[in-house]
């Protein structure tokens, strides 16, 4: 591939992953919590679950990348993920935001603006009708879902990557992700894996494993994408109802090694 992401450099991503066990600091939705906090595990990083105002900016101070996710949203935690994400800024550690819901009220959208103003981040992150509505491109989300998008996912996000210069990952049946530079596909995944709540939570804390270790965010977010995707392949070989099928995805996360994903990943250049 002409941008040098292959599946050999993403596979070596996943193998720095599990030798470094780097910690990420999570500030994200009781909803799913603890799925992230297991799905850090499984792929070989170290989850620190930590929201109190009092405490965030010294945790962020130890960890080696922030996941910020707005799923249960309130006053006190948008202080607290200022408080947390200027920290990890002047440390130099990389920021995931996961804009949940924006598009579906005016506070989640003003909220990741607010957000994506006042911290430098690295990586955003989020379904179809979130990243179309907070590009201008005709995104609608239904709660936290995304309920269709107008426009070619390819050229949203790489429109909104050069606009706020970070990486702009749109997930779907095919993922798009760009630096505003270079485009990406990503094209492994299964249905299934829109069939239980916290998938792209979980999808999220996966990112802040890998551009915790990396610093070229955009080949990090594909690497956490294809993980995710080659895991749900194999997930969905064993089970095919939506509970033990989640169970099963953790497991294939856990199991899965530098050499399996390098030959399943399907990442392709736009």
């Amino acid at each position: 591939m002409a941008s040098g992401i292959d599946g050999e450099s993403l596979a070596a991503l996943l193998a720095q992953v599990r030798a470094r066990r780097p910690l990420v600091h999570h500030l994200t939705n009781y909803v799913t919590v603890n799925d992230c906090a297991n799905v850090t595990l499984c792929i070989g990083a170290s989850p620190v679950m930590a929201h109190a105002l009092e405490e965030v900016a010294d945790m962020a101070s130890m960890a080696e990348a922030l996941v910020l996710n707005i799923g249960t949203l309130d006053p006190g935690q948008v202080k607290a993920m200022l408080a947390a994400g200027k920290r990890a800024n002047e440390r130099g550690i990389p920021v995931v935001l996961d804009p949940v819901g924006a598009g579906a009220t005016a506070y989640r959208t003003r909220t990741t603006f607010q957000l994506l103003r006042q911290l430098r981040i690295a990586v955003l992150k989020g379904n179809g009708g979130e990243i179309a509505s907070l590009a201008g491109a005709g995104g609608r989300v239904r709660g936290v879902d995304s309920a269709g998008l107008d426009g070619q996912p390819a050229l949203i996000v790489e429109e909104l990557a050069r606009k706020l210069r970070l990486v702009v990952a749109m997930t779907g049946a095919r993922d798009a992700l760009s630096d505003g530079k270079r485009t990406l596909l990503v094209s492994n995944g299964h249905p299934l894996m829109g069939r239980f709540s916290g998938s792209g939570c979980m999808l999220s804390s996966l990112v802040g494993a890998f551009v915790a270790v990396a610093p070229d965010h955009l080949e990090a977010t594909a690497a956490a994408l294809a993980a995710f995707g080659v895991a749900g392949e194999k997930a969905a070989e064993r089970c095919s109802e939506p509970y033990g099928f989640k169970l099963a995805l953790f497991d294939e996360l856990s199991r899965l090694t530098p050499e399996a994903l390098a030959k399943a990943a399907r990442v392709r250049l736009v």
